[in-house]
């Protein structure tokens, strides 16, 4: 299978393993931003084929993850109201709020419903004038051209009773964030090929040449993975710095153009409180001006949201790259999947998720 199955050769992975071996001669710290690369890593056992030397830490690269508690609580006000039909994604339906999530809203008789595209939520719109179709719109770059798109249909269209709940987050500010943190541990960057996808990679150039640290853009398999310590592990040992795209068979620098010209279209900067690590500034999007009535923000009125964490989960902390799960002394224990009290447990993506499922 093209672009599969040679990406998960046991002998290229075995030979990838063995040219980081003999360049690396000094310790490195490097982080993978996306929870995909995470659970790659955690899942083919790449950390063990790695020197003792390489440290792989996992960064903020969940989109459920970081999604704000206000956002969470958010959208349980709104989906607890008679007149609403709320999609999403069923990733967020167990994700913890203060006190309760959007699968509990639904058990208590709330209509809440997995889709797999916001267009299924604008169709449920369509065929539901009498209600307000919410879908929430979560995510990285990779996920905001479709959000868009829809966003313009329903424009386009007059559909006045679809909206979304908006908390797309961007990656190169949080790249910045945590650079710019003097308890920082990265030295080195795998990011996330995806985003570039969509995105391009010509806008990582600058934080690579600011804070002197390697940026490779890397797929998600087992070799991609390998590949791109390889890279960075190359530019740190030779003392360059700059930014290399191993992801070339997806992405070009300047990304998808057409997609690009949507997002700015729809969508403009906005500061972005991420859950666990605060507030980054213009580290995400909100709809522009004249797309506000299908903003569910400012339709819904859910006054003050009063947030409350656990006390014990220290998500944020491994979202930095400053603790690994098995640090959390909640981990295994009171928190598990079917019990998650941080969203990195709970996700697809999370590195919590991750560790629990592959380590133990």
């Amino acid at each position: 299978m093209k672009y599969i199955d040679e990406y998960r050769d046991s002998e290229a992975a075995r030979r990838y393993a063995g040219m980081i071996h003999q360049i690396t001669k000094h310790k490195w710290t490097m982080m993978e931003i996306c929870g995909g690369q995470t659970h790659t890593i955690m899942k083919f056992g790449i950390d063990n084929l790695l020197p003792s030397q390489i440290t792989l830490v996992h960064g903020p690269g969940c989109p459920v993850c970081v999604t704000p508690l206000e956002m969470i609580d958010k959208a349980i006000t709104i989906a607890s109201q008679s007149d609403v039909i709320f999609t999403s994604f069923g990733d967020m339906l167990r994700v913890p709020g203060s006190s309760r999530d959007l699968l509990t809203v639904k058990s208590e008789g709330g209509d809440v419903r997995i889709v797999y595209s916001p267009l299924d939520a604008l169709k449920l719109a369509r065929q539901n004038p009498a209600k307000k179709v919410v879908f929430f719109a979560v995510g990285f770059e990779t996920t905001a051209p479709m959000n868009a798109m829809t966003v313009w249909q329903a424009k386009e269209a007059g559909i006045k009773n679809f909206s979304i709940l908006t908390s797309h987050v961007l990656v190169p500010p949080a790249m910045e964030a945590i650079l710019s943190s003097p308890s920082h541990l990265v030295q080195a960057f795998l990011a996330a090929g995806h985003v570039c996808t969509v995105m391009g990679y010509e806008e990582y150039h600058p934080i690579a040449e600011k804070y002197k640290t390697p940026i490779v853009v890397t797929g998600f398999e087992p070799v991609d993975i390998l590949q791109g310590v390889y890279m960075a592990v190359k530019q740190l040992e030779e003392g360059r710095v700059g930014v290399e795209n191993q992801y070339s068979r997806a992405v070009f620098p300047k990304g998808n153009l057409p997609a690009r010209k949507l997002l700015s279209e729809v969508f403009e900067p906005v500061d972005r409180k991420w859950r666990g690590i605060g507030m980054i500034p213009n580290s995400g999007w909100r709809l522009r001006g004249e797309f506000a009535d299908h903003d569910a923000e400012k339709l819904f009125d859910v006054g003050a949201i009063e947030t409350h964490e656990s006390p014990v989960c220290i998500a944020g902390k491994i979202m930095q790259g400053l603790k690994e799960p098995n640090d959390c002394v909640a981990f295994g224990s009171e928190c598990k999947p079917e019990h998650p009290l941080g969203a990195p447990m709970v996700s697809s993506e999370g590195a919590c998720a991750a560790y629990y499922r592959y380590k133990g």
